[in-house]
């Protein structure tokens, strides 16, 4: 049995997790840690997982950005390994969670679907092929009005994908409304729109001279992160230090 601390156990993430783990017969949550504490959680609750004694096997990560510094010296300190799920980190602590990798296994990923760590494979090999054509490159990404952060970390990674398999090639542009002129080739246009309950749809779009191809993924629930960030827990327990990702995951 995996023994999981829930970090950020009271977010929308953190109940659909727990509701999953709780009809799953290899983990277990053993702690959560959320800065509220509503009485609702059938394990104990810590306001800050420095606070919290209680053994792990691995942290599930889906909280906010400010809380993701504690969390790493923690794992760090208690050699627990770390399912990192929180998006809209800055550069600093991007270069801290590669420094705490090389201490204890963290495994980060921007989106836990599996579907869309597949969309990552398929997108080096599009990029490989249409961008020579003369093919430009958007991403149109969406989410519900509570995501505060954007692009979300899913456009970026998809993004990243493409411009890893194209040697770098690639300038992002977030804002077109400010210079007025033609689009360079050498350009991803990344949008995000905000707005009721979207739970995630990512249009990767390859536009060229008479025709478009369009990669498109849909998430209707959250249940589909949290299944990969619950097969995720499972795979990094016991795992050596190291930086991993869903690839590792799903082989």
């Amino acid at each position: 049995m995996v023994r999981a601390i829930m970090h950020g156990c009271n977010g929308k993430m953190g109940q659909t997790i727990s509701g999953l783990i709780a009809a799953d017969g290899e983990i277990e949550i053993v702690a959560g840690v959320d800065a509220r504490d509503e009485g609702k959680n059938p394990y104990p609750v810590f306001k800050s997982i420095a606070e919290c004694s209680v053994d792990a096997d691995v942290v599930i990560d889906f909280s906010v950005a400010a809380a993701v510094d504690g969390l790493l010296d923690y794992c760090e300190e208690h050699k627990v390994p770390c399912v990192l799920c929180t998006t809209g980190l800055s550069e600093e602590q991007l270069e801290k969670v590669k420094e705490t990798s090389g201490k204890v296994a963290v495994l980060k990923s921007a989106n836990m679907s599996l579907g869309i760590n597949m969309l990552l494979k398929l997108l080096k090999e599009a990029a490989q092929t249409l961008s020579p054509a003369g093919f430009d490159i958007e991403i149109v990404e969406k989410h519900h009005n509570q995501k505060v952060d954007a692009p979300s970390g899913t456009a970026l990674a998809l993004a990243d994908s493409v411009n890893e398999r194209m040697g770098g090639a690639f300038e992002y542009v977030y804002d077109r409304s400010k210079v007025r002129e033609k689009r360079e080739a050498k350009q991803i246009g990344i949008s995000a729109v905000r707005g009721g309950t979207i739970v995630g749809d990512h249009d990767v779009i390859f536009a060229g001279p008479d025709e478009v191809v369009t990669f498109s993924h849909r998430a209707y629930s959250k249940a589909v992160f949290g299944k990969g960030a619950i097969e995720a827990a499972k795979f990094l327990k016991d795992k050596p230090a190291g930086m991993y990702d869903m690839a590792d995951v799903i082989g």
